[in-house]
């Protein structure tokens, strides 16, 4: 057996806070009862009260929170294999993690903007996909192509500008290191996102994309920034930020360059858009779905039948018997006008 939901066995420890609770609220009446008469007393005039049915009562409930603790916890059990048919494209998505991605123009800064909007294109995809290089003035593959999309997503999370010594903007060998990681001889079922500030571009960007084109690779760039200049924090020295400065010491400002990704786009048959809404990640899924699929194989699942419909019957049941329980018993008692 296993549980979709096993974090929830801790609300039993609830169990004996509830069983205290009664034992608390019993003794409490008790007490109030007793500043009234005796207890002798008391039960000689409620001769219809009775504690066993009180008790079964308490038992019930606490049953019941049992049982419905066990259905929050979708028990499993009975095991289904399934086959499943997979069909869908390749998709890598290129990252720039050069230090002017450092610059905060966008909230809270282009890095951690990018990787954001790379996580939201990974939630839309449906059986495609999908591989991550990052690049500054070299590249590497991050995380090979696959359909795991939580291990993409973790990788995408470790991603940092400074892991890559060799500043710059490599656009060309980021395209190039892009086009081995598909690793298919086909021509088609191919896309890149490029996402990147476009600044200080290095080697020729547009015959690399003209080579991608070639092998059946749609490129979409996506621009990240603002063209307005802005500085690069380097480092923070508590509430004090340092900012890169050239070897004359003047400030080094960084400014989106939307032109080179723009040819870029075009040489790859695909479209440029800027990062900064969700309909432009939309378009991009969009085409990504319009186009051929190609099938990826079949894989056997395995499922296990939940099973919490059970644990939930018995909580509702046990519940309405607590409910339709009297804590009184109708008992007759013929008035001898004093207590004997």
């Amino acid at each position: 057996m296993k549980f979709g939901n096993p974090e929830y066995f801790l609300l039993w420890l609830l169990l004996p806070v509830i069983i205290g609770f009664f034992i608390w609220a019993y003794q409490r009446r008790k007490a109030a009862l007793r500043r009234f008469a005796s207890l002798d007393l008391i039960g000689k005039l409620t001769p219809s009260s009775d504690l066993s049915r009180r008790i079964a009562k308490w038992t019930l409930f606490c049953c019941s929170f049992f049982f419905l603790v066990v259905a929050l916890m979708r028990p499993r059990f009975g095991v289904k294999m399934e086959m499943v048919q997979r069909k869908g494209i390749d998709l890598i998505v290129a990252l720039d993690i050069s230090q002017s991605m450092l610059a905060e123009d966008i909230t809270p800064s282009r890095i951690e903007r990018a990787k954001y909007e790379i996580a939201k294109l990974i939630d839309l995809l449906k059986g495609d996909r999908i591989g991550i290089v990052v690049f500054a003035g070299e590249s590497f593959v991050q995380c090979p192509l696959t359909l795991d999309y939580g291990a993409a997503k973790m990788f995408l999370d470790a991603v940092s500008t400074g892991w890559v010594e060799r500043q710059g903007t490599a656009l060309a060998d980021a395209i190039a290191r892009s086009t081995e990681a598909f690793r298919s001889q086909s021509r088609k079922h191919k896309v890149l996102v490029l996402l990147t500030d476009g600044e200080d571009q290095e080697g020729d960007a547009l015959a690399a994309a003209k080579k991608a084109e070639e092998e059946g690779i749609i490129i979409y760039t996506i621009g990240v920034g603002s063209e307005d200049g802005v500085p690069i924090p380097v480092r923070r020295d508590n509430d004090n930020i340092v900012y890169k400065k050239d070897k004359s010491g003047n400030l080094v400002m960084t400014k989106l360059n939307p032109l080179i990704l723009e040819k870029i786009a075009i040489e790859g048959k695909g479209a440029y858009f800027h990062a900064g809404s969700d309909l432009e990640l939309s378009r991009i899924v969009g085409a990504i779905a319009s186009m051929e699929k190609k099938d990826l194989g079949a894989s056997a699942i395995t499922t296990y039948e939940e099973r919490y419909q059970f644990p939930l019957f018995a909580a509702i049941l046990l519940l309405l018997i607590e409910f339709f329980i009297p804590e009184r018993t109708r008992r007759q008692q013929v008035w001898k006008g004093r207590f004997e």
